[in-house]
This record gives C-alpha cells, sequence and structure tokens, in this order.
C-alpha cells in the first residue's frame, strides 16, 4: 500500500469519542496540566492524544507555546460539533438502558463554597453520579448550561454583563463572606481579622479569570465603593494562580474564605462592613436532553442544596454592618427583614 493510500485510510478511521472528549476538556481549560488533572491521565499523553487527534483530521486544532494555549477556527468549529457527539453518544447509552451520563456541575474553582458544597452533594445522593467542573465564571458556563453540556453552575448573576438566556433560571446558593489572603509577614497578617478601612494603606492586588465577568465586576465595586488602590491587576484561572501572585508581589488580594491558603500566606476575614458576594446555582429548565432523566435529577441535587445552605448557614446574614454591590442588594432587598436590611451598609 502505498503512503498516500495509508494516509486516505488514516483519515477516514472511525473517530475515537476518546479524542473527542480530551479536545472539548482542552478547550474549556485552554491549559495541558488541568485538562489532564480532569482527565486522570498524564499532560504528556494528553498531549499526545491531541497530536494523534489532530494528524488523524490534518487540522491543527490548537496553538501552544509555552505560556497559552487557544483553540484555531478549526478548533472551535471541531469543539462544537464534538460536545454534540458526545451528548448524542450519552442520549444513545441512556435510551438503551446503560449507564446514565453524570450530572455535570459547574465550582467555578477550587477552593469555594461551590465545589465543597458539589462534594457535599456526591456523598449525600451516592446514587447520582456527579462530575464536577471549573469553567472560572459565567462567561464561559452560561451557554454550556443552556445547551445542556452542564447541569448546574454557580455565579453572581447580577455581575454577569449579559443578559441570562431564558430557559436559564436560578436562585441564590450562598452569600460568600470574602477576606484577604496575604503573605505571612504582611502587617496585615497580624490581625484577626482586618477592618475593610485598613486596606487603603496598601495597594492590593486584583486577580481575575477572563471567564468570570461576574466576579471582576464585584471586585471593581468593592474597590471603587472604598476607594482602594489596584498595584498590580492581572488576569489568571483559579485560587492556586491567585495565592502565586500574591506571593510573587507580596501584595494582599480579596479571597474567599471557604478553605485555608496554602504555607506562606495566611487569610484574614474582613470586617466593619464584611463584604458578601452573592452567589447563585444556575440550571436549565426544561432540560435540553430529558430523555437522560436529568430533569429529576437536577431537582434532587437542588432540594439537597438547599437542605445544605440551611444546615450550614450559607444564605445568613451576619449580624453586623455588611455590604453587597447595589445590583445585588436591589435584587436580595425584597426578602429581606428590616433588621436584616438594618446592617447594609
Amino acid at each position: 500500500m502505498t503512503a498516500d493510500h495509508q494516509t486516505a485510510d488514516h483519515r477516514h478511521s472511525p473517530l475515537d469519542l476518546r479524542l473527542v472528549r480530551y479536545a472539548v476538556v482542552l478547550s474549556e481549560e485552554l491549559h495541558f496540566g488541568r485538562a489532564a488533572a480532569r482527565l486522570f491521565i498524564a499532560q504528556q499523553t494528553l498531549s499526545a492524544q491531541i497530536g494523534q487527534l489532530e494528524r488523524r483530521l490534518d487540522a491543527t486544532l490548537f496553538l501552544r507555546d509555552r505560556r497559552s494555549v487557544t483553540l484555531t477556527p478549526a478548533g472551535r468549529r471541531f469543539v462544537e460539533r464534538g460536545r454534540r457527539l458526545l451528548d448524542d453518544a450519552a442520549d444513545l447509552v441512556a435510551e438503551t438502558g446503560g449507564t446514565p451520563r453524570p450530572v455535570r456541575i459547574d465550582v467555578i474553582a477550587e477552593g469555594l463554597t461551590s465545589e465543597l458544597a458539589a462534594r457535599e452533594l456526591r456523598t449525600r445522593l451516592p446514587g447520582i453520579p456527579i462530575e464536577i467542573m471549573q469553567n472560572h465564571g459565567l462567561t464561559a458556563s452560561v451557554p454550556q448550561v443552556q445547551r445542556g453540556e452542564l447541569d448546574l453552575a454557580f455565579g453572581r448573576v447580577h455581575g454577569h454583563r449579559s443578559p441570562l438566556p431564558a430557559a436559564v433560571q436560578h436562585r441564590l446558593a450562598f452569600l460568600e463572606p470574602l477576606g484577604i489572603a496575604v503573605p505571612a509577614g504582611h502587617p496585615l497578617a497580624d490581625l484577626e481579622r482586618v477592618p475593610v478601612r485598613d486596606l487603603s494603606a496598601t495597594p492590593l492586588l486584583l486577580h481575575t479569570a477572563p471567564q468570570a465577568e461576574d466576579w471582576a465586576d464585584w471586585n471593581e465595586r468593592f474597590f471603587s465603593r472604598f476607594g482602594f488602590d489596584i498595584g498590580h491587576r492581572l488576569h489568571g484561572h483559579g485560587r492556586g494562580a491567585a495565592h502565586s501572585a500574591v506571593l510573587a508581589y507580596g501584595l494582599p488580594s480579596v479571597t474567599p474564605l471557604a478553605t485555608p491558603p496554602p504555607p506562606g500566606l495566611v487569610a484574614r476575614p474582613l470586617y466593619a462592613p464584611v463584604p458578601l458576594c452573592p452567589v447563585s446555582v444556575l440550571w436549565a429548565s426544561p432540560h435540553p436532553h430529558p430523555v437522560c432523566g436529568l430533569d429529576e435529577r437536577v431537582e434532587r441535587l437542588l432540594r439537597t442544596l438547599d437542605e445544605l445552605a440551611d444546615e450550614h448557614h450559607w444564605r445568613t446574614l451576619p449580624p453586623e454592618p455588611w455590604w453587597m454591590p447595589d445590583t445585588d442588594l436591589r435584587a436580595l432587598a425584597p426578602s429581606l427583614t428590616a433588621e436584616e436590611l438594618r446592617h447594609a451598609t
């Protein structure tokens, strides 16, 4: 057989769905290390498999160098069709009595209350397989919820700059209190709690992900309201990158308090007022893939999430002055008592 015939046979061989999933996950992470971790394979294996897929297609799907990974136009077309192909395959399995696909929950990033909630949901509902994903913000996750590629997502809906699609529903899941992450030797590390006014004495690090318009908007409003100075403005993915930046620049950065920071950093609560970020849970109704029985499973997850929120007081306002952006306060105010509103600043 000639080389030309071998190439033609290679191009027309069946497409491995495993490779399609690798490409889809890499397109969501745009980072080989994070994508490989989600897929439970080695980074070198993922790189080799993506290369094999590109040779199979005779097309470059990703441009990569030492600093970044980006999708090519061909890659965007492949990933869009690939997602539909994977969902169709999952539906086919479900319709023929096979194992249904897991419920997919986007927790934004590691170390947040949303991740803790997803792990508790997995424990409380062992009969529902749950796949935990990290899209780093509503800009990425809302379209996937609308298409049925994600079943639940979390984010600050009143900071999302585009109107939510009519089919995407939401309700409040957490009132996330924010603190400050500082290097262990920083003067603010000596305080058990840091008054918000004390942040005016030092430049701050602002670290946001491009997909997290809602989180970037919260920070901009917080910094503007209290007149803070931005020492460095950086874009990155996940709390690990944010913590590394704090260590590198030696500047405090606003951080959630759900989980402790790594060695070398300390996290301190903020007060007077307590800054709050309202985080909602989002889902599509009706679900784009009802044949999988996902509607019922999502409903069970939402009910259990409400139970967890009540048990852990995730939606309880602090009994002292607190602050949230005006857009969030206007949306939340009708459900608050006069006593709760009295502490809003």
